[in-house]
């Protein structure tokens, strides 16, 4: 027999995750934050305010080259904001608390760019970059001639785990549709791995990552609203509810993001500048998002999830690294360091050799975890100006 919760047993829930986010994990995030709103002018080209339903400016304008944007939330909701090159997520800030701010710095090319103005129903606002000296010389900077062998290697991999996503989302789907939950919740912790390993790419096409791995934090309606779908909609019914009914058509949609996924991965123009910046954006975005409060509040295995990302952030520094030594050894040593750091601190919250539940990981471990991924970021960030520049 499955159990559905009460929508207001639900609503307790949510304000309890809450309260555990601000008491506990959310430490290092929010010292972060309140870091950043010290002295927010300071670092930053261009500050934007995320209301209720739009930003301001909501219409931008930057000269090419390194801008920095302070992202302040003055909503009641927790938001992201994201520069968006057609569904192409070219930078984004995720998990800003009502009240907080948070520097966002990307290199932009000249163009026009949409920006995302919290909830993901809400008007998108618009990024206008002009040409600039600065932009012309980080053109000139990224080569092919040293990114060969990565980029190949690298597109290699994203075809055999998006291609394992696939199986195995096929494989959850079954399990629900035979009715079995047991087999379905396994399936569906399974089924993540293979997603965490390429989602520093997959999550930069944003039509599909809003379809395949929606946050319901981030939508209107949270659970109950239309667009909440893919993985944590599957989630949210198979442990939160306890239950299969219902979910077929989700996990069939599941299958075909997936598959849609699979093929424009394959078909994706990956170029050197593109891959310098994604494992220092994961990183970021496990430091201040997933780790402090967690992803997975109804299944707990943020652990094991959070492994599967270090290793898809670790294929990318591997293909890097060897690029970087013979640029910078110093550098490359500290990414390797940083790495290793990132990977003892995860591994040493096992307990008996397994991956306790999320909840039972106390707030100060959260915050070193944090604190070594967020390192990480800092190290692979010193990348972009040092390799590919010959």
């Amino acid at each position: 027999m499955t159990h559905t919760p009460s929508r207001a047993g639900l609503g307790l829930a949510v304000a309890a995750a809450a309260m555990l986010a601000v008491t506990g994990g959310a430490a290092f995030w929010y010292a972060t934050q309140r870091n950043a709103a010290a002295n927010p002018e300071a670092r930053a080209d261009m500050t934007v305010t995320v209301g209720a339903e739009t930003c301001d400016p909501q219409d931008i304008t930057v000269p090419g080259g390194n801008r920095s944007f302070q992202i302040v939330n003055a909503s009641d909701r927790p938001i992201e904001w994201e520069i968006l090159n057609g569904v192409m997520v070219v930078a984004e800030r995720e998990n800003i608390a009502p009240g907080f701010r948070q520097t966002l710095t990307v290199q932009l090319a000249p163009g026009e760019y949409a920006i995302t103005c919290g909830l993901l129903s809400n008007p998108r606002g618009t990024l206008h970059v002009t040409p600039s000296d600065e932009a012309m010389v980080a053109a000139s900077e990224v080569t092919l001639r040293k990114f060969l062998g990565p980029l190949s290697e690298y597109r290699v991999y994203l075809v055999m785990e998006s291609a394992r996503a696939v199986k195995a989302a096929e494989a959850l789907r079954d399990a629900i549709a035979a009715g079995d939950l047991a087999a379905a919740q396994a399936a569906w912790k399974a089924a993540r791995i293979p997603y965490r390993h390429i989602e520093p790419l997959a999550s930069r096409l944003a039509d599909l990552e809003n379809a395949i791995d929606p946050n319901a934090a981030y939508l209107a309606g949270q659970e109950d609203d239309p667009g909440f779908t893919g993985y944590h909609r599957l989630e949210y019914g198979l442990f939160g509810q306890n239950s299969t009914e219902g979910l077929g058509p989700v996990a069939d949609r599941l299958v075909a993001d997936l598959a849609d996924l699979s093929g424009r991965l394959k078909g994706m123009t990956l170029d050197p500048a593109l891959l310098i910046a994604l494992p220092g954006a994961m990183a970021g975005q496990l430091a201040t998002a997933h780790v402090p409060v967690g992803e997975n509040r109804h299944a707990g295995n943020d652990l094991e999830e959070l492994q599967a990302s270090l290793d898809g952030i670790g294929k990318l520094t591997g293909l890097l690294r060897p690029v970087l030594a013979g640029v910078d050894p110093a550098l490359e040593g500290d990414i390797a360091a940083a790495q290793d750091k990132a990977e003892q601190d995860l591994a040493g919250l096992r307990q008996g050799g397994a991956w306790p539940s999320y909840d039972q990981v106390p707030g100060d471990k959260r915050q070193a975890l944090a604190g070594s991924l967020a390192a990480l970021q800092t190290a692979l960030d010193r990348m972009q100006p040092v390799i590919g520049i010959n």
